[in-house]
């Protein structure tokens, strides 16, 4: 049997060594389109930081832990799937043949339409590469820019903070973190983030970016590189980026973090459904038969929302990548569904976000705001059911959260309590949760 995983990130990597695991005689080809060793997108925020090199984002830290489990690894680009005729097209002309398939391609950055995204010194900041060039620019007392304050954004941002830069970010939305967050809970968050020297502007949108190279200011990198006998240009020059509020504000480095999407473009006209990500079952199988998707990717079912969704986050990607791994060995394995769960640190502020944190048609919620203590717990309610939470600055019962609502949990009169007292979570999880056996993680949300 040959098994072909088209993604060299964590799920790519989980699922192959699953696969291997229960499959010592099975062909396993990992496809991977960057020329590193196959490492986490998560782990480059403390890259940034110099928490770690760039080997300390390696998934596999040995040099021949793919050879030893006799996985090969190609490095390339994925151009097209012939689901019919069981193929691989890749970019170097490689043709592959499978027997099963698995899509793990994750996810890539959204290109903002914006004038100026070519000008040197402007980078996402999703692969090594990137960090290379963000290394090399965000020096201390460099003036960064960032797009975007959504959830990577701001875990980007608290590696830009602490490279010592003078940082500004730009968020579309009204608020930060505007797909996590409501208006209260991410005001509370840029109130933070400008305390902590940030410069934030919401409901903002970057018009243009220009080079401000031919202008008499240059920047403190153009500068620099002149001393040492580098173009602006090769430096990243001093750029001007022009705001919808009609202000424009000076960097040495744009970064754009407005968000990504599914890696899926390849699977146009292959016959494999794709909604907003590659639509599985329970099984994580495509609609067509022996195809798998799992990870950033794939779009699963959400037990806690009832619908299917994409759910972006390392944990998720890696239990869908075991159970599709199971499954293309023919061992029936079934997802027990996906829920949306962040936990956010921004600059020493902690935040959550589970579940449906929005409410939901017809629920109630309870809210509790202390604004000058730094601290906003929001709960909402289905029936008897919390399907979803969100917080900011309560560090304390965060697996509580997580476990009430992922594993839908009765409350019962309890509901009626959390209604009156929105702080008593671990008393409703110790009544309802245990006794009802309803959440496997029970003993780690005690521990929290």
């Amino acid at each position: 049997m040959h098994h072909v995983i088209l993604g060299a990130g964590p799920a790519g990597v989980i699922a192959a060594e699953t696969l291997r695991k229960h499959a010592p005689a099975d062909t396993i080809t990992l496809v991977g389109d960057e020329p590193d060793a196959p490492y986490s997108r998560m782990a480059i925020p403390y890259l940034l930081i110099g928490n770690i090199d760039e080997r300390g984002t390696y998934l596999r830290k040995s040099a021949s832990h793919f050879d030893d489990l006799r996985i090969t690894q190609v490095k390339a680009k994925v151009t097209r799937v012939d689901a019919a005729g069981r193929t691989v097209q890749l970019e170097n002309g490689q043709s592959l043949a499978f027997d099963k398939l698995l899509i793990a391609t994750g996810s890539h950055p959204v290109r903002p339409p914006i004038a100026g995204m070519d000008l040197p010194g402007v980078h996402p900041c999703w692969t090594l590469e990137d960090a290379r060039a963000i290394q090399a620019l965000a020096k201390p007392g460099a003036r960064v820019l960032q797009m975007g304050a959504g959830f990577i954004g701001c875990i980007i941002m608290e590696s830009l903070a602490a490279r010592g830069v003078k940082l500004s970010v730009v968020e579309m939305g009204d608020r930060m973190v505007p797909r996590m967050m409501g208006p209260v809970a991410g005001g509370m968050i840029r109130d933070w983030c400008e305390a902590k020297g940030v410069q934030v502007f919401t409901g903002t949108k970057v018009e243009a970016i220009t080079s401000g190279s031919a202008g008499a200011e240059k920047g403190l990198l153009g500068k620099l590189a002149a001393a040492v006998g580098l173009s602006s240009d090769d430096a990243g020059g001093a750029l001007q980026v022009r705001l919808s509020n009609g202000q424009t504000v000076a960097a040495d480095l744009v970064i754009s973090a407005t968000g990504v999407r599914p890696a899926i473009g390849f699977l146009k006209d292959s016959g494999i459904t794709c909604l907003q990500g590659v639509l599985t079952d329970e099984h994580l199988q495509t609609n067509v038969p022996g195809i798998y998707a799992a990870g950033d990717c794939a779009e699963a079912f959400d037990l806690v929302s009832g619908k299917t969704i994409v759910s972006a986050i390392q944990p998720n990607a890696a239990e869908q990548a075991r159970v599709a791994a199971l499954n293309m060995l023919g061992q029936k394995t079934e997802l027990k569904g996906v829920t949306q769960i962040n936990v956010l640190d921004t600059l020493g502020l902690i935040s959550t976000s589970f579940g449906n944190w929005e409410g939901v048609s017809g629920g109630q919620s309870a809210v509790l705001t202390d604004k000058a203590a730094g601290r906003h717990l929001s709960l909402q309610f289905k029936d008897d059911v919390m399907v979803g939470c969100n917080s900011v600055g309560w560090t304390e019962h965060v697996g509580v959260m997580r476990g009430l609502v992922e594993g839908q949990v009765h409350l019962g009169d309890w509901k009626d309590r959390l209604m009156h007292d929105p702080t008593k979570l671990m008393d409703a999880y110790l009544d309802c949760a245990q006794g009802q056996g309803r959440w496997s993680g029970a003993a780690d949300a005690r521990r929290r």
